[in-house]
């Protein structure tokens, strides 16, 4: 079995996640075999593999700070919550069903066969296993129940990482309460560390002195607050992200709003549009927002129905038909696509007590929720020009004689939807990309995606906007309806998140003893 390290937190949202993907890039810098692992991740943002199954992109984003490819092994369970019809609950990248808390608490042990049976093959794999954590392993009302914290550490025999976050207040209480209600598995944990600290670290060195006299357990590391790091969060926006840049977005020439959405799903698909030099991007509700944007975007959503009837509850569907009208620009992206739409059908009532409701009407489509959901990987090409914005995607590239020629260019994506659309589409050609399990063999099937109705278009491409070319010529369309010369030259996405992870790795190596760690590792 392949070695490991656990990463775990005094609670949610303390960094573990990035903690972990820091650490897959030191390490595979330093030539090791590493992957990540986390038995079970409550996510709305998640990713798609490249055998078409589904973990929560920040496994995803681990896996790539590692250099290896995802896999559904590093995310056995990945819950999804859904209101008031609990969690849809994905197994092994599967949608297995959709439960209640206290159903999935009697689903303990499949679980549990489903987490052991993936680890030991992605040990057999992998030299190293750095695994995460879930929320804290002292909530002592989960302790028999819990399949993804202190059990996942007996099982793998793993030394433990505490991560406290110092900007939410209590880091000491939180570390020494956390080894105080743990009883015997309190000796898994062999250090701490502490994410996001500001101010002078002499007035810091004295709580490190007493943490330690208090629990034995060094703080192996201080890393300091870096604000919103630009790499891909666990669930829900960062509120740095909220608030990025606000003192300089007036200087800049295009507005992105997308909506704020109770239920918002894969925000990080917009995210390419932060570094865009020209753009300002928000997440908003607000009519002014709407309808003074360049560009609204309609988001993913895990309830399109109660998202949908929310946006026509609270007059939100009136402001974005006024932008319409107004002639600004509307995307809508999966969820957002549905909404648009003339009708959302869903016989089984899987999102709601509605079978039928009335869509935006903005599209000459009609959407039905089935059971079975759509998950794969996709290469598709824009086959119609989006009118309106009189642009259409090409690659620009110069021949052999130095002028320059166009060529199609393919986007790269991906598909996570419950629903079957209908109607006016065909605005993408896809190609539905499937491997087998040994991620050799790789099988696609060609459909039609997408939909357009004057200045209205919507997609169940995930990721679309990843594409460089395609998100700067989107962008140029909306600076020429204004008046302004388009930009030559954009973010190499890819690259910038690359350098980003490589940029984390170096924060965490000068913050925290690696010897200690290596040490740890090796033990």
């Amino acid at each position: 079995m392949a070695k490991s390290l656990m990463i775990q937190g005094t609670g949610s949202g303390v960094g573990k996640s990035l903690v972990v993907s820091g650490l897959c890039r030191i390490l595979s810098d330093m030539g090791i075999n590493v992957a990540p692992f986390k038995a079970q991740n409550m996510a709305l943002n998640s990713f798609i593999t490249r055998d078409g199954g589904e973990i929560g992109r920040a496994q995803a984003l681990q896996a790539e700070a590692a250099r290896v490819e995802p896999s559904v092994d590093m995310n056995p369970i990945l819950l999804k919550a859904s209101g008031e019809a609990g969690c849809q609950v994905i197994l092994d990248g599967k949608v297995h069903s959709n439960m209640r808390a206290d159903e999935y608490y009697s689903f303990k042990d499949k679980a549990w066969d489903a987490v052991t049976k993936a680890y030991e093959r992605l040990s057999k794999k992998y030299d190293l296993i750095v695994i995460e954590g879930a929320g804290s392993p002292a909530e002592i009302n989960l302790s028999k129940d819990e399949v993804v914290n202190m059990r996942v550490a007996r099982h793998t025999n793993s030394p433990v990482i505490l991560v406290g976050d110092i900007d939410k207040g209590g880091v000491f209480a939180s570390f020494y309460g956390t080894i105080g209600l743990l009883g015997g598995d309190a000796d898994y944990i062999r250090a701490f560390i502490i994410n996001k600290f500001r101010g002078d670290i002499n007035i810091l060195n004295p709580g490190l002195d007493m943490i330690y006299e208090k629990t034995g357990r060094p703080v192996l590391g201080v890393i300091p607050y870096l604000g919103d790091l630009g790499l891909h969060e666990e669930d829900g926006i960062p509120l740095e992200r909220l608030k990025r840049f606000k003192q300089f977005e007036q200087f800049k020439s295009i507005k992105i709003t997308v909506l704020g959405l109770r239920y918002i799903s894969n925000f990080t698909d917009f995210d390419p549009f932060m570094y865009e030099p020209d753009v300002e991007l928000i997440y908003s509700l607000r009519d002014a927002d709407i309808e003074n944007a360049d560009l609204v975007i309609i988001p993913g959503s895990k309830n399109t129905v109660k998202d949908l009837l929310f946006l026509k509850e609270h007059g939100i569907e009136e402001s974005i038909k006024r932008a319409v009208k107004k002639g600004l620009p509307l995307i809508g992206v999966c969820g957002g696509y549905q909404m648009l739409g003339k009708k959302i059908y869903d016989p089984h009532e899987m999102e709601s007590g509605h079978r039928e409701i009335e869509g935006l009407g903005l599209l000459d489509i009609e959407t039905t929720l089935e059971r079975i959901k759509t998950t794969c990987q996709v290469e598709a090409e824009l086959i119609q020009p989006m009118q309106d914005t009189g642009y259409t995607i090409h690659d620009t590239r110069q021949n052999k004689t130095g002028s320059m020629q166009h060529a199609s260019l393919p986007l790269k994506g991906y598909e996570i939807h419950m629903g079957v659309s209908s109607g006016d589409i065909g605005l993408f050609k896809l190609r539905r990309l499937f491997s087998n399990s040994s991620l050799v063999t790789r099988h696609s099937s060609l459909v039609f995606d997408g939909s357009q109705k004057d200045n209205v278009w919507g997609t169940y491409i995930h990721g679309i906007f990843d594409n460089n070319v395609f998100r700067r010529n989107l962008i140029n369309a909306l600076r020429l309806k204004k008046g302004l010369a388009p930009l030559e030259e954009t973010i190499d996405y890819a690259r910038l998140r690359d350098d980003s992870l490589n940029s984390w790795a170096k924060i965490i190596r000068d913050s925290i003893d690696m010897k200690f760690v290596e040490g740890l590792i090796n033990g």
